[in-house]
């Protein structure tokens, strides 16, 4: 059975904060994150609001679209965003990004509300705040992070499967946010995510076993939002070891074995700029921060290429080529 979401408006006596990606989130509502105050980056308070709300701030504003249309994000003229998924749910993040406001229809399970929210709209109001985020599944190898990056289909929550089989930890899956140097901290720092990895079902049986199971992630996929224990789930920010970046898996070039290139300051800041989790965000600012961030990551960590033949009786080899260049 899926369990519905039950939103509650906002009441300072009921809101508890929860820790994600090393920031705090002060909702009435409860979240699969851990409770909790992050000492680092600034606070996001999220709410519910009526449909009325919604329809006050944004009237007028929407171009027309089509019915069917899926995604919908509109900046509005005060400095919000409009975010919607069609027949799911909508937010709205404020100028600043300290404050969501959302609305879920009847019948959308907790699962997928907090998947997107703790995702995609999470991202967004970041990115107001000032902080970037990648596209990425990130594991813990011998007290490391270790992130693969690439976009949807790449391959990256079943490496990071494999490397749960393997005894590894995830740390986040499909978003990333780093710390990146300064005077107090000399390394580039890794937060954790939410506990779940989001994986097709017959990856899930053949890497998790066969009664591993989930919630559908939304209604037009079968990949599944799996939960994850408090032992296959690391909930503290750790030093990132290295960054791979994986080959698309269509590529013409059949692939006979596993190969880890690393890559010039130049290509890595380009291609974490490619692998960023947002890319609906495109003002001239937003893409100055990104390249400046970029730039310092790139230089800061370890970046590399990952190819690797697409078969899952390959993953083995891909570890053990990854667990080599790691040493």
């Amino acid at each position: 059975m899926i369990a519905t979401i039950d939103l509650q408006r906002e009441n300072p006596t009921t809101s508890r904060h929860y820790h994600v990606y090393g920031i705090t989130v002060r909702s009435a509502m409860p979240l699969d994150c851990p409770v909790g105050t992050a000492p680092g980056h600034a606070g996001i308070e999220l709410s519910e609001s009526p449909p009325s709300m919604f329809h006050n701030a944004i009237h007028g504003k929407l171009p027309t679209v089509s019915e069917e249309c899926w995604f919908r994000h509109v900046a509005l003229p005060d400095g919000a965003d409009y975010l919607c998924w069609s027949k799911l749910f909508e937010f709205l993040i404020s100028p600043d990004g300290r404050r969501i406001t959302c609305h879920a229809l009847n019948g959308v399970s907790q699962e997928t509300f907090q998947t997107y929210l703790v995702s995609q709209v999470l991202s967004c109001a970041l990115l107001k705040q000032g902080i970037e985020s990648l596209h990425a599944t990130v594991v813990v190898i011998q007290g490391r992070a270790v992130a693969f990056l690439g976009d949807c289909g790449y391959g990256k929550s079943s490496l990071g499967a494999a490397c749960l089989r393997a005894g590894h930890a995830v740390l986040t899956d499909d978003m990333l946010v780093t710390s990146v140097p300064d005077q107090q901290q000399p390394f580039v720092v890794a937060h954790p995510g939410p506990p779940r990895i989001k994986l097709f079902p017959k990856i899930a049986r053949t890497l998790l076993g066969r009664h591993r199971s989930g919630t559908p992630m939304n209604p037009g996929t079968t990949k599944l939002i799996i939960p994850l224990s408090p032992r296959e789930h690391c909930g503290q920010a750790v030093p990132l070891r290295a960054l791979y970046i994986l080959r698309p898996p269509n590529s013409r070039r059949a692939l006979k074995h596993v190969t880890i290139r690393p890559l010039t300051q130049r290509q890595a800041c380009l291609k974490l700029i490619a692998n960023t989790f947002n890319t609906i965000m495109t003002e001239p600012a937003r893409l100055a921060q990104q390249f400046t961030w970029a730039a310092r990551l790139a230089g800061a960590v370890p970046v590399k290429s990952l190819s690797y033949p697409r078969s899952l009786a390959d993953i083995p080899a891909v570890l053990a080529a990854i667990h080599k260049d790691l040493a």
